[in-house]
């Protein structure tokens, strides 16, 4: 018995067992037995969490399938046991139900009693009650419920020693059908109008309900509006600064064939084709992995360590090459290298690919709908999406490419070139400080050290493989035996999971305000006491969700509100995997961040863009 308030919940504790009958036919002839079950339930303690799953067994009619019969027979033993009444009774008078049992166990005197009358809605579980033992006779005065619907002549209870709520599995029992002494007390009606706070309230959880509804035909955000958002999306996509490395690529390969059409648009096909090809693929292994069970959404491959470890060293390379530090045709094989330069347009799908990889964190406007509504369709409509996102995103540089002003626009190739190319170093450089700090949030100091030591040893390496000589086999040979021993010797501090701090609260500019870690309980109970709550859904590798937690969300007028509205600050991280985080994103119609919405109790959810800006989160706290 779990009290809350008024009300309780009842259910089981630790290990359950539940037993099941199996009939087998007699004239059965088979080797094995095939079992399939069906079963759903739900994870309490102050909310229910609905789950379901579908089980098969086989058990071979040879052999031994009494594994675990031990935890079947103390289940069978934990039953409550039938006992005749033996001058036990139940008397009912107005708003209360009196309770005199007599043969209970005798170790049970003097101890506290739960009480468990098996006709539903008789009385109020929740409700405080009273109980008194007079030698061997155990007495309780039970509030009954006002509006029960049954008056039993006969009432079948259980009863068993008390403990506290929620603590291990319950004791055994007894279950007595004592007779009632007395009529019953006539029922209260059922009220006929329900109360406006009330009807506001389920209103409310009818709409949230909704919203995280299986997709339907009927649903009013249609495929045609998600590919619309979809492309809207990718084009945006295009201004955030997660982007901006790549497109430097980009903007000096238009340069390098100012002066060729041709490669100008097998170029724009190329990227294009990589940018779409890349999108549609992490859609489709983001699908596959949900499907198998995984709770993961839009950037789930920036939440492994070892991805962004990858990232930081290839945008390192990338760094040192346009640096001048070496050239990727003296450190390559001279086959792939003769490939790359005759394979100019394998360099721009690989670019491509390679925008896709540092893009997908970013979620730009119009881009959280379409996703989230992308998770529920079906995968060849769900990757039409994904596809379109990329279109989009590709669709300016596809264009550029086959409009002759574009071209005439750009400087002609020279000496500016070259100062351009190493100028653009230094956004490579930048990016692998952002990964090193992202890095930094999943691993801890150990893990981002443990890698930049690793990335100027890397660096090293490809300056020593571009020597000539004796001097480029001893240098190289020892860069790469000292890389090979600190990846085994530090190494492993870059993917070991930093361990999580919980309670830690950040703290504001205005007094009274400061972001708390979330959780679903934390929410509901926020929510519970009446108090508006507002959730920031982040990750340390979500360059928007950096940029709004750093202007409009530490905006002294915004805090200023927050603060004066009593608005309780939750800060959900999702940089990291975590199954709840994802499922709250889903049960807002999300599938990635950033995401901010404000709850309160008997109001439908609101959920803001992903840029924020400081006049939409005030006009969203006015209407609190």
């Amino acid at each position: 018995k779990f009290p809350i308030g008024n009300l309780a919940n009842y259910g089981y504790d630790g290990t359950v067992v539940l037993p099941v009958p199996l009939t087998v036919d007699p004239g059965f002839t088979g080797s094995h037995i095939d079992i399939q079950l069906y079963a759903a339930w739900l994870v309490c303690r102050k909310e229910c969490i609905p789950e379901e799953g579908r089980f098969a067994l086989r058990l071979p009619v040879q052999g031994s399938t009494g594994l675990h019969g031990s935890a079947f027979e103390a289940s069978f033993a934990a039953a409550p046991k039938d006992q005749p009444a033996q001058g036990s009774q139940v008397a009912p008078e107005p708003g209360f139900l009196n309770v005199v049992l007599a043969g209970l166990p005798g170790a049970w005197r003097g101890q506290p009693l739960e009480f468990f009358p098996e006709a539903t809605g008789l009385i109020e579980p929740g409700a405080a009650w009273t109980q008194a033992w007079d030698g061997g006779r155990w007495s309780a005065r039970v509030p009954l419920s006002p509006h029960r619907s049954d008056s039993p002549a006969q009432l079948a209870l259980v009863v068993a020693q008390a403990i506290p709520p929620g603590q291990g599995p319950g004791s055994p029992g007894v279950r007595i059908d004592v007779p009632v002494q007395g009529s019953w007390p006539a029922a209260a009606p059922l009220p006929a109008a329900v109360p406006e706070a009330l009807q506001a309230a389920l209103d409310a959880n009818a709409a949230r309900a909704a919203s995280a509804a299986p997709v339907t035909g009927a649903t009013a955000l249609t495929l045609g509006a998600a590919l619309l958002g979809a492309l809207l999306g990718g084009l945006v996509l295009n201004l955030m600064p997660c982007v901006f490395p790549v497109l430097a690529i980009k903007v000096m390969a238009f340069a390098k064939h100012a002066n060729d059409r041709q490669a100008h648009r097998a170029n724009g096909l190329a990227y294009s084709a990589g940018v779409v090809v890349s999108f549609t693929a992490l859609g489709a292994l983001l699908l596959a992995l949900r499907a198998a069970g995984e709770q993961l959404g839009w950037g789930f491959q920036l939440q492994s360590p070892a991805v962004v470890a990858a990232l930081a060293a290839l945008f390192t390379l990338i760094g040192l090459n346009l640096a001048g530090l070496f050239e990727f045709g003296k450190v390559l094989p001279s086959r792939l290298a003769t490939l790359q330069a005759k394979s100019p347009t394998a360099d721009a799908f690989l670019t491509g690919v390679l925008a896709t990889a540092i893009a997908s964190p970013c979620t730009a406007p119009f881009m959280g709908a379409s996703l989230g509504l992308a998770i529920a369709l079906p995968a060849a409509q769900a990757l039409a999406v994904f596809a379109t996102l990329g279109l989009g995103m590709a669709l300016p540089y596809l264009l550029a490419s086959w409009v002759p002003a574009v071209a005439r626009a750009l400087p002609r190739p020279g000496a500016w070139m070259n100062t351009f190319r190493q100028l653009m170093a230094f956004p490579m450089f930048a990016t692998v400080v952002w990964l090193l700090w992202v890095l930094g949030q999943q691993s801890g100091i150990d893990g981002a050290a443990a890698l930049l030591m690793l990335l100027v040893v890397l660096a090293l390496l490809v300056w020593a493989l571009g020597l000539r000589g004796r001097g480029r086999t001893v240098l190289a040979g020892l860069s790469l035996a000292g890389l090979a021993w600190l990846g085994w010797a530090i190494g492993p501090n870059v993917t070991r999971p930093l361990e999580a701090v919980s309670g830690q609260t950040v703290a504001t500019t205005v007094d009274g305000t400061g972001w708390q870690p979330w959780s679903p309980q934390a929410q509901a109970t926020l929510v519970a006491q009446g108090r508006p709550v507002f959730v920031d859904f982040t990750a340390a590798w979500c360059v928007t969700c950096q940029y709004n937690k750093r202007t409009t969300l530490a905006d002294a007028t915004v805090l200023g509100d927050l603060a004066g509205k009593n608005v309780a600050l939750l800060r959900a991280d999702w940089t990291r995997r975590d199954p709840a985080v994802t499922a709250a994103l889903a049960g807002l119609g999300r599938n990635g961040v950033p995401v901010y919405a404000i709850y309160k109790n008997g109001q439908a959810t609101q959920v803001l863009s992903e840029v924020l800006s400081v006049e939409e989160v005030r006009s969203a706290l006015a209407r609190l």
